[in-house]
């Protein structure tokens, strides 16, 4: 039987684990919010991101990963997070939640001038280590996703897909949204082999994140 293109990732080993929740068990602190690039912080350690869709659940994960209930804040309405928001992850590195893309009620001017800031920081952060592109496991990947994976291609950023709300969908649905996403997928040389399959709400996949953050250097 041929293995399948982009399988989910294994859960983690014990010391893997033990690396993952050492991690995150120290005090993570929000450093800024940032609007334009020469308002980033000094690039003196590593740095993972987030990206995806309003309301995908980004917020959710990152106080899911810290163990935190308002470290990112969670808002119902699509492009609320207008900022590229910086968190201490230990003395290790940085975990950056960029804006939310795909808003449909935002004023254009500003929609543009986000889609900008996201274009620049990708391309231009030479201590982003993995780009995170999260997918709701209720949709699949959208054309808008597809947009940023390219972008992320072009700048040579490795990226890996993170479905978020799998508790929310049945198993024949998210069999249906990994398709989707897999084919997706294989267009693009900058995605990282394996996905991970997350629910903030139940904690599914949340040690296996943490593990593989915290082994990367």
């Amino acid at each position: 039987m041929m293995p399948l293109p982009f399988p989910a990732v294994e859960e983690p080993d014990d010391a893997a684990r033990e690396l993952g929740r050492k991690l995150f068990a120290g005090e993570t602190q929000f450093v800024k919010g940032v609007v334009a690039m020469d308002g980033l912080p000094p690039a003196d350690r590593m740095e993972v991101c987030f990206a995806g869709r309003s309301n995908v659940g980004k917020s959710s994960l990152i106080n899911a990963l810290t163990g935190t209930k308002n470290l990112a804040r969670a808002s119902n309405t699509p492009g609320r997070t207008q900022e590229i928001n910086y968190f201490t992850l230990g003395e290790k590195g940085f975990l950056v939640d960029l804006p939310g893309y795909g808003y449909a009620n935002a004023p254009l001017p500003v929609v543009e001038k986000w889609q900008r800031l996201l274009k620049q920081y990708l391309s231009g952060r030479q201590t982003l280590r993995r780009a995170f592109v999260l997918i709701d496991a209720r949709h699949g990947v959208k054309k808008v996703d597809e947009d940023i994976m390219s972008l992320l291609d072009s700048a040579a950023v490795t990226f890996q897909t993170v479905l978020t709300k799998i508790d929310k969908v049945r198993k024949s649905d998210l069999e249906k949204s990994l398709r989707i996403t897999r084919e997706a997928l294989a267009k693009h040389p900058a995605a990282y082999p394996e996905l991970v399959l997350t629910s903030s709400e139940k904690g599914d996949g949340i040690a296996t994140l943490r593990s593989i953050i915290a082994g990367i250097d």
